[in-house]
């Protein structure tokens, strides 16, 4: 898929939302070969998705052995709106904590003690965490509104086919 192409996506109007959400789904291959989705949080800095998680996670043998992913940025009303992107992670261990970290996890809904608190705890578990870095190399958008699943789209054009042969 040409940059272009990508860049237009992710800035349409409802990709922007979608890349300002808590969560993604990160699908990778395990190790032993095996499919793999988790949640984990996220911050987009305009051109990359940027995770962070501890150093000893069982993904990082995985994303090392094969750094093709897959992200899923979805919502939960109807019709949902999908925000799918391809890419290669990157991976760089840092001492301390990542400020991606501390501003992915900004908007879950905490108090000013709260947040204070979380992060003193964050401080006290990690000596450091790993940035886990994607820069996107394929998009789509689906809204149900003027983008749809390529499967549905074709069947919306057979319809037509039909209705006018």
């Amino acid at each position: 898929m040409q940059p272009t192409k990508i860049s237009e996506i992710l800035n349409h109007p409802t990709s922007r939302q979608l890349l300002a959400r808590d969560l993604a789904r990160l699908a990778y291959v395990a190790e032993d070969g095996t499919p793999r989705n988790v949640p984990i949080a996220f911050t987009w800095n305009g051109t990359q998705i940027v995770m962070c998680t501890a150093k000893n996670a069982p993904k990082l043998p995985s994303l090392r052995h094969n750094p093709a992913v897959a992200l899923t940025i979805d919502t939960e009303v109807h019709p949902p709106k999908i925000l799918l992107i391809r890419g290669r992670a990157e991976m760089d261990v840092v001492d301390g904590i990542p400020e991606e970290y501390l501003q992915m996890n900004g908007s879950y809904q905490m108090t000013a003690e709260q947040r204070v608190e979380w992060e003193a705890e964050v401080r006290s578990l990690y000596d450091g965490m790993v940035r886990i870095v994607v820069t996107p190399t394929w998009a789509k958008l689906i809204d149900f509104e003027t983008t749809l699943p390529s499967a549905v789209e074709e069947l919306v054009r057979q319809r037509e086919e039909r209705r006018h042969a």
